[in-house]
């Protein structure tokens, strides 16, 4: 029998598994799906779970339950490329022919001292479970601080602030305004909502480090209850220690197939590689899909049917009532954006495209 692996079910993990088993795996295949987690996590819903707005149970997709898919849980410790070895913690090393490395990504710190020590984080389930936990027990009237005015910081400031009126929140960032990705016009509209709601925002800061209950801008300290870190990803340390050529984030370079050059029987999904798009689920499912079609076809001896990847645009939140979005380069502002981030959710939670 041979086998493919794949390690991580997230956006990128958990599509490639359900289109292969849309169509036909061949008799002499297995397909694996390592997580350490019995159930896929919605991770861009990540920021209602630590605001408290939903609960951990309404993030849960469960895996397929399929015959053909072999389902593992643990803890992945390393990949050994030339041995086509993957090692678990406790485990015997798992023998593969062919690997999916959908691992996703772990917070950013810049080598910013105590960066890691003295924030909370959104990257993981039990991150968010554990920043949920914080945030709630912060007192009437304490200081929140985000440190980076991205996405996903609008995102929890937004969240937070419908949840808990009475806390301060902050959201600092390096760049002159929020959201520096996105159009003027857009960062306008999401900057006067959080002023019309007391979320402060603070631009040009250069975090030089945290201590406890600090957030120090320059030499200049911020007290604070508690401090999340949204302030850039990289892929997880496996895909950090693998000695193969990366983009400037850290990425593995990948071929117009999603495979690594000098291994060609592995491929590599979301953000753990150099895409010539920004980390997001849908670019992770979209390469799922195309990973699927590659190795359908080759177990069948066909040419792949691929297209180039045309991603829908960018949805964000500002509550539940409000949201902001960009489709191809047109900005959307409102109630709008709001509701297709729900419809968004619930076909993630169905499994349905």
């Amino acid at each position: 029998m041979k086998r493919f692996i794949i390690l991580g079910g997230g956006y990128g993990g958990i599509t490639i598994a359900q289109t292969l088993l849309e169509g036909h795996i061949p008799d002499d295949v297995v397909v694996m799906l390592i997580d350490r987690m019995p159930y896929q996590g919605l991770k861009t819903e990540y920021y209602a779970l630590v605001a408290g707005t939903v609960a951990d149970y309404d993030l849960r997709v469960q895996y397929p339950a399929d015959p053909r898919l072999v389902l593992k849980h643990g803890e992945v410790t390393d990949v050994d490329l030339n041995a086509r070895l993957i090692h678990m913690a406790g485990e015997d090393p798992i023998a593969y022919d062919w690997l999916a490395i959908a691992l996703g990504c772990t917070d950013r710190y810049h080598d910013i001292p105590g960066a890691q020590e003295h924030s909370t984080s959104l990257q993981t389930f039990s991150a968010a479970r554990q920043t949920y936990r914080l945030l709630g027990d912060v007192k009437p009237y304490g200081q929140v601080t985000i440190v980076g005015g991205g996405l996903s910081g609008v995102e929890v400031a937004a969240e937070l602030r419908e949840a808990r009126r009475d806390l301060n929140i902050q959201i600092l960032d390096r760049g002159e305004s929020i959201l520096s990705a996105f159009p003027g016009k857009l960062q306008s509209y999401v900057s006067s909502w959080l002023h019309e709601h007391d979320v402060r925002t603070v631009g040009g800061v250069s975090v030089s480090r945290l201590e406890r209950g600090i957030v120090y801008n320059r030499d200049e300290g911020l007290e604070t209850d508690v401090t999340v870190w949204t302030a850039g990803i990289q892929p997880v340390p496996i895909v950090q220690r693998i000695d193969l050529p990366k983009d400037s984030q850290g990425r593995l370079i990948i071929d117009a197939q999603h495979r690594l050059p000098d291994h060609p029987e592995v491929f590599v999904v979301g953000d753990c590689a150099a895409l010539p798009f920004s980390p997001s689920a849908q670019a992770a499912g979209a390469q799922g899909k195309q990973i699927a079609e590659i190795l359908s076809a080759e177990w069948y001896g066909r040419s792949p049917r691929l297209s180039r990847i045309k991603l829908k645009g960018v949805l964000g939140s500002l509550g539940k009532k409000a949201g902001f979005g960009l489709m191809g380069r047109t900005a959307i502002m409102g109630r709008v954006p709001r509701v297709l981030k729900s419809g968004v959710l619930w076909r993630s939670k169905h499994h349905s495209g």
